[in-house]
């Protein structure tokens, strides 16, 4: 087990990163397709160099630009999974987790002995002598686990581990990966999109963007109070950034005023958060009591479970559209439509204000 620290920077690919994770402690890494993501995991598993920087691997130094330090991969001690399980096809499922305590130097009783250790602590062990063309997705990929847990590394890197998984296997394949890495206090980085791998699996969790770290925090803060545009979607929130103009009051940059309850000092940059189910939708602008009120293009309109979802179109910054979450019978009253201009409602108090992310 090893704790991680990286500050590197890789110009071609346009991604500077300064990530640290302590030692035992699993870290989801969060962002949009091409935001730089698998970079990261290459980076520290040695299959890139950066143009700057330096990577540790608990004590010890495996990149350092500075010096010309770069261990290669093979000694970094580092065990990758991806979406594919990439087993060796021509090897039983026993040899192919045996083949990395056999590279290591084990003897081939000893490493029989370890395979069958792995195999049967990610319930897998019938499958030993099958080959891979014989197994299932998910019985693949539990094995792709146990054969990189078998190589004992020093970090677990876990690139959209689930991503290739139906949605009946990947819950199955999730709660054996929190199984695995609390009970061995596991090191481990996870790549992912889906909200429910970073919450089951991750202690603290970065989101990424245009190659940049933009926010970081432990997983519960960031996916219940998010402050960037793309954990705010991925956590199913209404996230609305401006410059806090007077406490608790946010004005965009085009010129609408969001009012809320928190502590951010008047002049920062801020992100106004609210729930779907709190927005309710007028077909013109309601008068008396104080309320939010935002005019919305609606973009669509889906089922979305037990009630109906209206999407707006995208904010004028380029941010995720808003949302509102209402009956069906509202639906229908309301006769809504795309291209339909409505006005989503939101009372104050159910705005809470925070300090943006940093980008």
């Amino acid at each position: 087990m090893s704790s991680v620290h990286v500050q590197t920077r890789l110009h071609q690919r346009a991604v500077e990163f300064d990530v640290e994770v302590d030692e035992g402690e699993v870290l989801a890494v969060l962002g949009p397709n091409g935001a730089g993501k698998s970079t990261l995991l290459m980076l520290i598993a040695g299959l890139l160099r950066p143009d700057v920087g330096r990577i540790e691997l608990g004590d010890a130094v495996v990149t350092d630009t500075a010096t010309g330090t770069f261990v290669p991969a093979h000694a970094r001690r580092v065990a990758m999974l991806s979406q594919q399980a990439m087993l060796f096809p021509h090897m039983t499922v026993a040899a192919n987790v045996a083949y990395a305590p056999r590279c290591r130097g084990e003897s081939r009783k000893t490493a029989r002995a370890t395979a069958r250790r792995w195999l049967t602590a990610v319930g897998a062990d019938e499958l030993a002598d099958r080959r891979p063309a014989q197994l299932s997705g998910g019985q693949a990929q539990r094995v792709a686990v146990a054969r990189a847990l078998a190589a004992e590394p020093h970090l677990l890197l876990l690139d959209e581990p689930m991503a290739a998984l139906d949605v009946t296997t990947a819950p199955a394949l999730r709660r054996l990966l929190r199984e695995v890495l609390r009970d061995s206090g596991r090191t481990a980085i996870v790549v992912t999109h889906d909200l429910l791998d970073a919450l089951a699996l991750a202690d603290k969790v970065v989101v990424v963007d245009n190659g940049r770290i933009v926010e970081s925090g432990p997983a519960r803060d960031v996916l219940t109070a998010p402050r960037s545009d793309f954990a705010a979607r991925i956590a199913g929130v209404n996230l609305v950034a401006g410059t806090v103009v007077e406490s608790g009051v946010v004005r965009t940059s085009w010129g609408s005023v969001i009012s809320g309850a928190g502590d951010v000092a008047t002049g920062a940059r801020a992100v106004a958060l609210f729930q779907p189910a709190a927005v309710a939708v007028h077909l013109s602008p309601p008068h008396g009591s104080p309320r939010n009120v935002i005019a919305v293009t609606i973009a669509g309109i889906d089922v979305h479970g037990a009630g109906v979802r209206v999407r707006g179109t995208d904010q004028p910054d380029g941010a995720t559209g808003l949302a509102a979450d209402i009956t069906a019978a509202a639906a229908a009253d309301l006769d809504l439509a795309p291209g339909q201009t409505v006005h989503f409602v939101v009372k104050a108090q159910e705005v809470q204000v925070h300090p943006a992310s940093a980008r």
